[in-house]
């Protein structure tokens, strides 16, 4: 959902987001997805600057007179800091604003300490506009926005409480991703924004240590297993020849689909080459110092009640994710019992495919899961079939929307292949919005780096989870929201976009996409991991188990590849309580959509349902129930 929406699946996140799909919380993690949050929309900018340079000026720097110019100008004042997400967003390159795309964030802790300043003055801000003035839509707006904002004020002591430098998102690999998927090139001017930034990345990286040092000096050191995959991850990217890596890569195919002249890419290949060996790996043999000293100091992998404040810590992780007030032992025992009655269905299944289930779930999971009919070959070959039937199944979705849908994004969804470099800590799937310009599709990203990762009986959910109608339908039809704050077509609450993306699963299998009973298997089985998650999560930060224990309870209770195991459980120790939000949020939206029919009875209308979750905007979900629960009080009449 990397975002990276992005929040990955797809958090990843990364939501990337948001490319997935990426965390939420008041440190580094939780800065990134607030910067997406407060998102500005060119349009929005244009408009304001056309309205006249002294109303621009009062707007600006007094309490503007109406709350939706106030959300305006709060994104702007953060947008203008954040050139990435202006390239991401791609909202001022259509009125001839560019400049953005040669420079890189600053990551120095002075601009932390400016970003958190400019949150809290705009909490304040937004506190100050009565309620009673506000129309029903500002006011849910408000709600939304106090939500985050002030969820802010109350983690800002846990600011450095995180691991910003990991196996999951970093420098260390956001910043080729970010170059290889997100910097466009079009003409000459756009491939020699990309050698500046080339350039740029020594400053960010040194920033960044600065951030990583000073959180040494505070005690806080990374998990063992968080060091030693990062230092793996970036000892492998500088020892590739640059002519070879992806940032050159990248560059030489976007220069040759733009059609630039040879001469042109020659000259800019040259001067790219000299900003990678020269500063590019310098700067990564810099950051591989640092951890290769860090690597000393740290001897354990361990939740984050280890860390100071750690339990409340959690606590407001868990709030921020679910957007519930839940226990860690309440999701704990409610992911114990999701475990008991989804192990039971899949039993049921199997046995009636003629397995022997005598045994128990881990036993008969597993002999389902060696069975090599199952998967296709492990080879180049292989993967490429792999890639092709995704597009396949996405085109066969397509035509089953109609009788469940009345909102239909317009943006297309492709699928790519997760960038070798960095598929072996990636998760099994993301998905990364579309560009605001057209320029760039929303993407469903595949791992293809163990076969037996993507078994055939689970390609169906990954797919209708990362994009239709999973997180492509979410965030496309978000993005498009054109009469709501701009705020609210980015922002990625995860248990209600994660929540739906489960949800899309479960609702594939009601569309009769999911005939094959070793396809419901898949189903079943990824809504379990689900289960499990809430199980481990809690379990790693609340109740202390270890790294090897998260893994066993895992790979006892799922059927996974031992290799996708042990990368999500060491992804929670990294994202604490991020994990917890898919299941806590599908239940919700059960619950609605069962409270609806139960309350509407002939009248209730799937389409109309589905048009008041995916319409209004990501939100917490007491406020999703509101809008149901509006939604039976008007069909009623």
């Amino acid at each position: 959902m990397t975002f990276r929406t992005g929040v990955a699946d797809s958090s990843g996140l990364d939501c990337a987001h948001f490319n997935s799909h990426r965390a939420l919380y008041l440190d580094l993690n939780l800065m990134r997805i607030l910067k997406k949050i407060l998102k500005i929309t060119g349009a929005l900018l244009a408009v304001v600057l056309l309205v006249g340079g002294l109303f621009l000026a009062h707007t600006w720097y007094f309490k503007p007179v109406n709350i939706n110019l106030f959300f305006a100008r709060t994104m702007m004042q953060v947008m203008v800091q954040s050139p990435e997400m202006l390239s991401t967003l791609r909202v001022l390159e259509p009125i001839g604003i560019k400049g953005h795309n040669a420079r890189l964030d600053d990551e120095s802790l002075e601009a932390g300490d400016r970003f958190l300043a400019q949150l809290k003055e705009a909490y304040e801000v937004m506190l100050s506009y009565e309620d009673e003035d506000l129309s029903d839509a500002d006011l849910m707006s408000k709600r939304i926005a106090a939500f985050m904002l002030g969820t802010i004020v109350e983690a800002e002591k846990f600011r450095f409480l995180s691991f910003p430098v990991n196996q999951l998102f970093g420098v260390q690999n956001g910043f080729p991703s970010f170059m290889e998927s997100t910097h466009h090139i079009g003409n000459v001017r756009d491939a020699e924004d990309y050698v500046k930034r080339l350039n740029a990345v020594g400053i960010k990286f040194d920033q960044v240590l600065e951030g990583l040092r000073h959180r040494e000096e505070l005690g806080i050191h990374p998990p063992q297993l968080v060091v030693t995959k990062v230092l793996e991850e970036m000892r492998n990217f500088v020892a590739t020849p640059a002519e070879e890596g992806i940032l050159m890569v990248a560059l030489l195919d976007k220069m040759k689909e733009a059609g630039l002249e040879e001469d042109q890419q020659e000259r800019i290949a040259l001067e790219a080459r000299t900003a990678i060996e020269d500063t590019v790996y310098p700067a990564y043999e810099r950051l591989i110092a640092h951890f290769v000293a860090l690597d000393e100091k740290v001897d354990g992998n361990y939740g984050v009640w280890s860390l100071p404040d750690g339990e409340e810590y959690y606590k407001l992780s868990l709030k921020l994710f679910t957007t519930t007030d839940y226990e860690p032992e309440y999701i704990h025992n409610l992911g114990l019992a999701e475990v008991d009655r989804i192990q039971a269905e899949i039993l049921k299944i199997l046995e009636h495919e003629g397995w022997d289930v005598s045994n128990g779930f881990t036993a008969a999971i597993n002999e389902m899961a060696e069975n090599p009919r199952f998967y296709f070959s492990d080879s180049s070959e292989g993967r490429d079939q792999l890639l092709a039937e995704y597009e396949v199944l996405i085109e066969q979705v397509s035509l089953s929307l109609d009788p469940w849908f009345a909102t239909i994004p317009e943006a297309p969804v492709e699928v790519r292949r997760v960038p070798e470099f960095k598929e072996k800590t990636s998760p099994a799937g993301y998905y990364e919005i579309p560009a605001f310009d057209g320029s760039r599709p929303g993407v469903f990203y595949a791992n293809l780096y163990d076969i037996k990762a993507s078994p055939k009986y689970g390609m169906r959910t990954l797919t209708y989870h990362e994009a239709i109608p999973g997180h492509h339908f979410q965030l496309a039809i978000q993005q498009g929201l054109k009469e709501l704050p701009f705020f609210r077509r980015l922002i990625p609450f995860p248990a209600y976009s994660e929540g739906w993306g489960l949800y899309a699963e479960r609702l594939a299998w009601e569309m009769g996409l999911l005939e094959d009973p070793y396809d419901n298997i898949g189903r079943l089985q990824s809504e379990l991991f689900r289960g499990v998650r809430l199980v481990v999560d809690t379990g790693i930060h609340a109740m202390r188990w270890s790294r090897e224990e998260a893994i066993d309870y895992m790979l006892a209770n799922t059927g996974m590849p031992e290799s996708d195991v042990v990368n999500e459980i060491e992804r929670y120790f990294v994202m604490p309580g991020q994990a917890t939000a898919y299941k806590v949020g599908m239940i919700k939206i059960l619950e609605l959509r069962d409270l609806a029919e139960n309350e509407l009875g002939d009248r209730f209308d799937i389409r109309d349902f589905h048009d008041v979750i995916l319409t209004n905007g990501s939100m917490p979900l007491d406020i999703l129930e509101e809008l149901v629960r509006q939604y039976i009080s008007d069909t009623k009449g």
